[in-house]
């Protein structure tokens, strides 16, 4: 490690101190009082030592290292998959087990119970022309892993299936209808998702998947229809396989389609399918997307309709503050909306995904508001905000939020129109006038109306 002498010895005293707390863990276990004889949760350095303590196989880690210092965590996870399944098991289905867990623990970065509770097991199953396919059972718990490593998941299954030469899943068209059925219940009947494809969307899927999405029937709720299916082993709701194809693999279609085309994996054209049904072909645009006005929950505010004129205008760019999935709110927003977007709330958003964490930002645009004595006045700055709070009449614009360029990208989502700010104003002057007079630069009101 390259660090300085004294950052040196804080992380050799933070493993010399993590060291005595287990020694004296390990002396309490002795005495047998516990269930355990010894501390259930091992000590890991880094990723790839937590990736095989967590699933294994003993060694891994050193490969996972190397593999690190080129690859993406994506395609880290799809080599490991393909190299441990080629490596000495007891059969095939071992061999797989093991290649699907250790590749989603990498992708999760060893940190989540996923790779250990959400995977029941995986078999090798026939179809009804004698072929062979991989039929994997998820489980609840898969739901820790979140979308995106969900639709992984069966990404590396097929990958893995494949090096073991075995066919695709051929569905009956009595399985697909259970697949539609059982989503359906499970949403109304046992659990919210955060996504439930159309009937369609599940036929699209479940019939062109390579891989079998199965899984534990986990629900006390039953099917009406399609029972008794000769490869579905319960009647039960499967609440894994519900999640992985609404959460997974119908909600991160265009995460998939990305990641499928970035590693050169054929036979996922049906993804492309999936993210044109929501696509005009001919004219790519942006609509409003209620998706994230669904499911309010009481007492959660609602700050704007989707698109709506007056709501948050969107910025592009990133404050020093502002890490992954966050979004910057200006301080006198947050205080003029009773202070209900404090640091680190997370709030539900209509592009470009889910959600962001909520961090301030002082040098974007705070909100328009209008005062009970008729003065409509800009707030950018959070003393002027407590200010005036009690005498706000109305919020006429949120202001911005401020986003970065790489929320897109890692949502595959088109760019949107941002708003007008002092950085666009900067090129269109400079491409007019060449080099900008310091003086044009935050300009006082009366050098600012004479270049108007």
């Amino acid at each position: 490690m390259i660090c300085s002498k004294e950052m040196g010895n804080y992380f050799d005293s933070l493993k010399n101190n993590a060291e005595k707390c287990y020694s004296i863990a390990r002396e309490a276990r002795k005495k047998n009082l516990d269930a355990e004889t010894s501390p259930e949760i091992p000590p890991a350095e880094d990723m790839a030592s937590r990736v095989e303590k967590l699933v294994g196989p003993e060694g891994i880690a050193d490969r996972i290292r190397v593999l690190n210092k080129n690859l993406g965590r994506e395609e880290l996870s799809i080599q490991i998959a393909k190299e441990i399944v080629n490596q000495d098991f007891k059969g095939k289905e071992e061999a797989l087990d093991q290649a699907i867990r250790t590749g989603l623990a990498a992708l999760t970065e060893g940190v989540l119970v996923a790779p250990l509770d959400g995977i029941a097991g995986v078999k090798i199953k026939k179809n009804f022309n004698g072929s062979y396919y991989l039929s994997v059972y998820f489980a609840g718990p898969i739901r820790s892993a979140g979308g995106t490593a969900q639709a992984m998941a069966v990404l590396i299954a097929d990958v893995v299936r494949r090096q073991l030469g075995l066919s695709r899943y051929l569905p009956t068209k009595e399985e697909i209808e259970r697949y539609k059925e059982e989503i359906q219940i499970y949403k109304s009947h046992a659990r919210t998702l955060q996504y439930t494809p159309t009937s369609e969307e599940i036929e699209l899927i479940t019939s062109n998947c390579p891989v079998c999405i199965d899984g534990e029937g986990t629900e006390k709720v039953e099917v009406f229809g399609n029972r008794n299916l000769a490869r579905v082993e319960t009647n039960r709701v499967r609440g894994g396989m519900c999640l992985v194809i609404a959460e997974g693999l119908c909600l991160k279609a265009p995460k998939i389609q990305k990641h499928v085309k970035t590693l050169g994996i054929d036979g996922w054209d049906f993804v492309d399918k999936f993210v044109n049904r929501t696509k005009n072909e001919d004219v790519m645009k942006i609509t409003p997307n209620p998706k994230y006005m669904k499911d309010i929950l009481a007492g959660r505010p609602v700050f704007s309709s989707p698109s709506r004129k007056g709501g948050f205008r969107l910025r592009y760019g990133r404050c020093r503050n502002s890490g992954l999935a966050a979004v910057g709110i200006n301080p006198a927003a947050m205080h003029l909306l009773d202070d209900f977007l404090a640091v680190g709330t997370q709030l539900k958003i209509e592009h470009p995904g889910k959600a962001g964490a909520v961090v301030p930002c002082d040098s974007i645009d705070g909100p328009v508001v209008l005062l009970k004595n008729g003065d409509l006045i800009q707030v950018n700055n959070a003393n002027d905000a407590l200010k005036i709070k009690d005498n706000v009449k109305e919020i006429v614009d949120l202001g911005e939020i401020l986003i970065s360029y790489g929320e897109f990208l890692e949502n595959n989502h088109l760019l949107m129109q941002g708003s007008y700010c002092t950085e666009w104003w900067e090129q269109e002057l400079k491409e007019k006038i060449g080099n900008i007079p310091d003086e044009y630069m935050n300009p006082m009101p009366e050098t600012a109306f004479k270049i108007s």
